[in-house]
């Protein structure tokens, strides 16, 4: 009897595969980042058909091959309907995926990513926090977690209230991050922090910031 692994994560991304299957990519607390087939998801009814939809999160059980894992059951904890629902909040929510998707490896500790990646997500559910908030903490505590967020006032000029933002995101654990709102002002001054430390550690441009923007 073929041995399955239990891993608990978030889809990232799916993509149509030959008539019937998908392949997905999961961000995993035990296994970092991994793909997986999930054979037949794309059939009416389905069992796997919405969990390889992307922000679905909850337990996967999969059967590892030589070269790929297979999906054979899941236990769907959240499925983030609310951002499904909401066009703006959808594309806050794929720019998070995205990112999540950019910074994180298979085999490697990627609990704090799968953290901050799901507080954000629900934050994005809660009517308490500004969208715009939640993406700037997401983007400034990732980078953090990565290991490239600059100093501060290297970067640009701020007012002492918003270097104080800048470094409660940084200090704070994820699960306690999403406990604070900010004045206009200083949300101004945080969203051009985030902006240009964005452009100077990734190389890459992210579709669905791109359609955010121009949404807004």
């Amino acid at each position: 009897m073929q041995d399955f692994l239990l891993l608990t994560g978030i889809v990232l991304k799916a993509e149509p595969i030959g008539e019937y299957d998908r392949r997905i990519v999961i961000l995993t607390k035990e296994r970092g980042k991994i793909s997986a087939f999930a054979r037949g998801a794309r059939k009416p009814n389905s069992k796997l058909m919405a969990a390889s939809n992307p922000f679905s999160f909850g337990k996967f059980k999969l059967y590892e091959g030589r070269n790929s894992y297979t999906l054979s059951d899941s236990e769907i904890s959240n499925y983030f309907e609310e951002l499904r629902l909401d066009l703006s909040g959808a594309y806050y929510g794929m720019y998070f995926l995205e990112i999540s998707d950019y910074y994180t490896r298979e085999n490697s500790d990627e609990t704090n990513m799968l953290k901050l990646l799901y507080q954000s997500l629900r934050a994005l559910t809660s009517e308490t926090f500004d969208n715009r908030l939640v993406r700037y903490i997401f983007e400034i505590k990732s980078i953090a977690i990565n290991g490239e967020l600059p100093q501060a006032n290297a970067v640009m000029k701020l007012s002492d209230a918003a270097l104080y933002t800048i470094d409660y995101i940084f200090r704070t654990q994820t699960e306690k991050i999403f406990s604070f709102t900010v004045s206009q002002e200083v949300l101004c001054e945080v969203g051009a922090f985030a902006d240009k430390v964005c452009k100077l550690v990734m190389d890459r441009n992210f579709k669905s910031l791109e359609i955010l923007e121009n949404i807004e």
